[in-house]
């Protein structure tokens, strides 16, 4: 089977993000915070006072720019053709989603908490979900799955974490929230394949 066939919920992922993306710039400026406010951005007030609970889910599909965009598809290509054929179609969205959701809620309780209030949006959060997953997956099959290492893993969530830490403008939490959920949702949905061993017919 073609690595194509067996990423359709990623290939599909990717395309709904990237045409969430270009009708948003067909109507205005993606750049622009009050747009995206506007459009279904996280904010944590609109959340908490104003009851708009939706902000969660829809800003995991919201992007700042083509830039935003664009790092956040490469990553969610990368991780996701890997996380999707060895857990499968259900158990793969369940952690994408999940995994987004997991980010903005502690992005959101990092806002309160430190009234820090900003405006917010990206796929971020769910890819880091999909990256703590794999390294779940790495760490059930004793260090490695396919061409990925649990060395190689470690040093990706190292570098990513810290270019967000490194970096302004960035979720950091809603990053470390994903990471951590999709950790979690690995640990409670993927079981490690037990290892082929075909019936083998006794001599007569």
């Amino acid at each position: 089977m073609r690595q194509t066939q067996k990423a359709v919920c990623t290939t599909a992922l990717i395309i709904v993000n990237i045409a969430v993306f270009l009708i948003m710039s067909i109507f205005g400026n993606t750049e622009d915070a009050v747009f995206m406010l506007r459009h279904g951005a996280m904010y944590e007030p609109a959340v908490t006072q104003d009851y708009e609970f939706y902000r969660l889910f829809t800003s995991m599909f919201l992007h700042f720019g083509i830039d935003h965009l664009l790092n956040n598809m490469v990553l969610l290509g990368a991780l996701g053709w890997n996380l999707e054929s060895e857990v499968g179609k259900v158990r793969y969205v369940i952690i994408y989603l999940i995994s987004g959701l997991g980010g903005n809620v502690l992005s959101l309780y990092h806002g309160l908490t430190a009234d820090a209030y900003a405006v917010s949006a990206g796929a971020s959060g769910a890819v880091f979900g999909l990256m703590g997953a794999l390294l779940y997956v790495v760490i059930a099959n004793r260090g490695r799955t396919g061409r990925l290492s649990g060395r190689g893993l470690l040093f990706m969530v190292a570098l990513s974490l810290y270019f967000g830490l490194t970096s302004s403008g960035v979720d950091n939490w809603a990053h470390i929230g994903g990471l951590i959920s999709g950790f979690i949702m690995a640990l409670v949905l993927y079981r490690r394949p037990k290892p082929y061993s075909p019936y083998i017919r006794p001599e007569e």
